[in-house]
């Protein structure tokens, strides 16, 4: 048993949550339930990052204090919980969590005594969206890459982080996958970016500009910590750096596996900033950072700024959690943005759960209960007929753990509709009801019967196994219907519905 770890990145709350955020939320929470399913002793943390500026011009804009805005957005992101069947064991707020301040003030304390801290003033090109400084060259017809703004001109006198201190050692850590970086294209995208040249980035804001919202840098009450260091730290204060050491040893500095889930738009924080401040404080790196792709609607980035920002918790109403989590894990590409759309949802949950999972389930556990009274026979020895069924039922595990370390989701819930599918195509061909009939007769080999359902009762079994990080209450359903293993199988319910889209009329 192995010690792990896995984190999302903490979203703004400047806003109500989106589909986009719902993608992060599932796939860490794939990660942790199959960390736990193969027996690891696992922790699964996510939260919010109150501390930003644009959390503040939405609070003025709405008319509340600061604290009472991301307190009420917080909820929408809790309420995901419930909505996607998560399970993660930790939920931090980064404004009001006890934890959180005390971290982030030994945090700074540890680089100050490194000697990685210098002030100077600055003239730069700041993103409110981002909460960055771009240089003229970073940027896309003027405008910020990742919000498709303008940044304002902004000057001021800031603390600075020491960043190209650690370029050499980066490289190294990152070219030797001590630092994994995933997929492979965003490794050679981080070195890059070192390789280039690194320079020092600016850890605090004037408090004048952050409205007095924010952590005050320690010694410095007229500056405030920047929020992306103020936020990054969440991963090691919420299991303790600074409140409760002994817990924070057991789940970060003594895991097996630290792995962080983020977007795309913010790997240089993970992959360059993050680490280099952990170096400067004496801290162990994370191992694994996992960067997927972004969704999309109408081959634009999903945002709440665009205006096409699907509410993942009422498309979970309409569709139900299986569909959602299922379409995440299924067909979200590895590489490449993935546009969402209702059709899509709609299709992949009929063709795959229904038509595909649901259904052999469902034949399996009939034709049990019509031919044999419900119990389940023995399985007998591999034939011709059942040696490719075989061969894929007992590939499908290590198929499975291949695609999960490599964090291709897609392929890994291709493992398990392809063996529902040879499922299927085994049916078709051994054809149990026409043997059913062939016992009435003088001669007939009852044995015949009682291998096809057996294997097929197999088939089903090891499919409920494998959904479990996937669909965990549908694969439970599996489970408890083909009779956990024993010898007898329950009454046959559905376990997935089939969906439709809505019409004009209703």
């Amino acid at each position: 048993m192995s010690r792990y770890f896995v984190m999302t990145a903490i979203p703004y709350v400047n806003g109500k949550p989106h589909v986009g955020h719902a993608l992060e939320l599932v796939e860490t929470d794939f990660l942790a339930r199959y960390r736990r399913h193969r027996g690891d002793e696992v922790r699964a943390q996510t939260g919010t990052d109150d501390n930003a500026l644009k959390n503040v011009q939405s609070a003025e804009a709405a008319g509340v204090s600061p604290q009472e805005y991301v307190e009420q957005v917080a909820q929408g992101f809790l309420s995901l919980g419930r909505a996607l069947n998560l399970s993660f064991d930790d939920f931090i707020k980064t404004s009001s969590d006890p934890r959180h301040r005390p971290g982030v003030e030994k945090l700074w304390a540890a680089c100050a005594e490194r000697g990685d801290f210098y002030t100077k003033s600055y003239t730069g090109l700041y993103c409110y969206g981002c909460e960055q400084f771009y240089t003229e060259d970073e940027l896309v017809e003027g405008l910020c890459p990742e919000h498709r703004v303008r940044p304002d001109l902004v000057e001021e006198n800031n603390w600075f982080f020491r960043l190209s201190r650690y370029q050499d050692q980066l490289i190294e850590l990152i070219s030797s996958d001590r630092l994994r970086i995933e997929p492979a294209h965003r490794k050679r995208e981080v070195l890059s970016f070192i390789e280039s040249g690194l320079e020092d980035f600016s850890v605090s804001r004037s408090m004048e500009r952050a409205r007095g919202w924010g952590i005050p840098v320690p010694g410095q009450p007229d500056q405030v910590v920047y929020v992306w260091y103020d936020a990054l730290a969440n991963y090691i204060t919420a299991p303790g750096y600074g409140s409760d050491e002994k817990n924070f040893a057991h789940w970060w500095t003594d895991s097996d596996e630290r792995v962080h889930v983020i977007g795309k738009g913010i790997i240089r924080f993970h992959a360059v900033y993050w680490p280099a401040m952990l170096l400067s404080a004496g801290i162990q790196l994370p191992s694994t950072v996992f960067v997927h792709e972004y969704l999309t609607a109408g081959g634009r980035k999903i945002s709440k700024s665009e205006g096409n920002a699907a509410d993942p918790g009422e498309l979970a109403e309409r569709f139900g959690t299986d569909a959602m989590r299922w379409w995440m894990l299924r067909d979200v590409a590895l590489t490449g943005d993935t546009d969402y759309t209702d059709e899509r949802l709609v299709a992949r949950n009929n063709e795959d759960l229904a038509n595909n999972i649901g259904n052999l389930v469902n034949r399996t556990v009939s034709m049990v209960n019509k031919y044999r009274g419900g119990a389940v026979p023995a399985l007998p020895g591999e034939t011709a007929l059942s040696a490719d069924l075989r061969r894929v039922r007992a590939e499908a595990g290590a198929r499975l753990d291949a695609e999960v370390a490599a964090f291709d989701f897609r392929k890994a819930a291709e493992v398990i509709t392809q063996l529902g599918n040879e499922g299927n195509r085994f049916v078709e061909a051994a054809t149990p009801w026409t043997l059913a009939k062939a016992e009435k007769k003088e001669g007939a080999v009852p044995e015949t019967l009682d291998g096809v359902l057996a294997e097929l009762v197999e088939t089903c079994r090891v499919l409920g196994d494998l959904l479990v990080p996937f669909l965990p209450e549908s694969a439970a359903r599996i489970l408890e219907q083909t009779g956990h293993g024993g010898d007898r199988v329950t009454a046959p319910a559905p376990i997935f519905r089939r969906l439709e889209l809505a019409t004009a009329e209703d």
